[in-house]
């Protein structure tokens, strides 16, 4: 079931994501993309036709370059904006368990200072959003809405059965690819920090994860078939590219998440680079997250670093795992609650042709964390 994320949270997620800092200061980033109602509003003429202000100059949170590909690509946007809220949505589903959640203590710094620690939940935020672009743009294409690209071209498969055709519209991934390692990349692109300086080694890790997200998502993407025949016969069959649902992509990067590898810069000859910092982990792949910086553990509220804490947090009483009372209240305990639970119950089908339940209400136990 999808997540259902109210645009009031996306909003402070969404600074959440989009905000971190160089010496010092936070600054905003496309993602603020999500939550701009024009995108989703406006019909693909319309976006050529604000004439005296165009929408590229009034997106926040665009660098020059992106403002540059904005202008070349205006029927994009929306795409990329689809893209920044699925990594939201994505976010907050795959850490709904977790001390840190993807909310937000304040709604006018958000938790922009979450993500100024270069740590794994940094990482993941920027490979998912980079994954979310992939996935929405190539979906653009198929459907025929961007006016640079449409179905997939690629090859067909050496192994597919030489009596299938292939065909159809398949996702053009390949293009949702390369947009988004142009548009993302660009902001960090334009950063020149001093080299071998912590602003360095974090633009490192940020272009690094972006590049995990897009990867993922490129490499799982799949051969889908349909069949064609006399009462579905199966005699032939037709097949094309379809990129994995993005869930599938979001679990993927939540066990990249898991395993993700602690890194430190290093120079070699004239260049610098991320490296392990323990060497006797395995070395990182490009699909690999990684990180420079330690998490906090997220117990206590902390505004030094937009940590909101555990305290008031819905728990598992009986969970073992990381939504167990014992991890995500930290040790503090927890309070005990009643709660009416009202859900659907006795359920008939009646001829012809509806179903017909009575509504039960329960009581049922919430633990919530001290």
């Amino acid at each position: 079931m999808a997540v259902q994320v109210s645009l009031r949270v996306l909003r402070v997620l969404v600074t959440l994501l989009s905000c971190y800092t160089h010496l010092g200061r936070v600054r905003a980033t496309w993602w603020q993309m999500a939550v701009d109602s024009r995108l989703y509003s406006l019909s693909r003429a319309e976006l050529y036709i604000i004439g005296a202000q165009p929408l590229c100059t009034t997106l926040a949170g665009l660098s020059s370059g992106q403002r540059k590909l904005c202008n070349l690509y205006q029927d994009h946007m929306s795409s990329v904006g689809i893209g920044a809220r699925q990594g939201i949505e994505e976010c907050q589903h795959q850490f709904r368990d977790r001390r840190w959640n993807c909310t937000t203590s304040d709604e006018d710094s958000v938790f922009g200072r979450i993500v100024n620690i270069g740590s794994r939940e940094a990482s993941f935020t920027y490979a998912i959003a980079a994954a979310g672009v992939v996935n929405a743009v190539s979906r653009a294409c198929r459907e025929g809405e961007l006016t640079t690209c449409g179905c997939s071209r690629a090859k067909r498969p050496k192994d597919l059965n030489r009596d299938w055709l292939w065909g159809g519209c398949g996702d053009d991934v390949e293009y949702g690819y390369y947009f988004a390692r142009e548009f993302v990349d660009a902001q960090e692109k334009e950063i020149i920090p001093t080299p071998g300086s912590q602003a360095h080694a974090r633009q490192l890790m940020n272009m690094h994860n972006n590049e995990a997200g897009r990867k993922l998502t490129f490499s799982n993407a799949r051969v889908a078939c349909k069949c064609h025949g006399v009462s579905g016969s199966c005699s032939l069959k037709t097949c094309w590219q379809q990129l994995a649902d993005f869930r599938t992509v979001g679990n993927l990067l939540k066990d990249k998440y898991d395993g993700a590898n602690e890194v430190k810069l290093i120079k070699r000859g004239k260049r610098y680079r991320l490296d392990r910092r323990n060497p006797r982990f395995n070395v990182f792949t490009d699909e690999d997250l990684v990180y420079l910086n330690k998490s906090p553990d997220y117990c206590n509220a902390d505004p030094t670093i937009g940590s909101l804490g555990t305290h008031g947090r819905e728990c598992n009483k009986t969970g073992l795992g990381t939504d167990g009372c014992n991890l995500m209240c930290c040790g503090r305990g927890y309070n005990t609650f009643k709660r009416e639970k009202v859900e659907r119950c006795n359920c008939k089908f009646h001829w012809c042709c509806y179903v017909k339940c009575k509504r039960c209400r329960s009581i049922e136990n919430v633990y919530v964390c001290k």
